[in-house]
């Protein structure tokens, strides 16, 4: 897929998938996200996701789509380094992308920027015959 289509379907997607490793063991977990230039952010509580950007380890981050029907899908996965973001003027900036939290039982208020060193998509579609 090219790159313009998987940061078209970055960009879309309300809900990716942010994985990592934590205690020596791989970690994925749900996150609804932003696109913010050619980084994905999103915003945590303090926790693993926030333990894995403050020491800056490489993540994956995934949105996909499919139909079960028709047998088709597609997915953009990035591979990157997370950080947290702590200036002042950047968090301002993020806080105008309309990020909200959908989980209510934590506050959610650090960022996570992740800095894609490679992004690349997918898609499946079922021969029709």
């Amino acid at each position: 897929m090219p790159l313009e289509e998987c940061r078209r379907r970055l960009q879309a997607a309300k809900v990716g998938r942010v994985s990592f490793v934590d205690q020596g063991e791989p970690v994925i977990l749900p996150v609804n996200h932003a696109l913010d230039g050619e980084a994905v952010v999103f915003r945590t509580a303090p926790g693993s996701k926030l333990t894995a950007a403050d020491n800056e380890l490489p993540v994956a981050f995934e949105v996909d789509g499919f139909d079960e029907d028709r047998r088709t899908g597609w997915s953009v996965v990035i591979r990157g380094k997370a950080t947290t973001v702590e200036e002042p003027a950047q968090l301002a900036r993020l806080d105008m992308l309309g990020v909200s939290p959908w989980a209510g039982l934590a506050e959610r208020t650090h960022w996570v920027r992740i800095r894609p060193y490679s992004m690349t998509g997918r898609e499946i579609i079922y021969p029709t015959s």
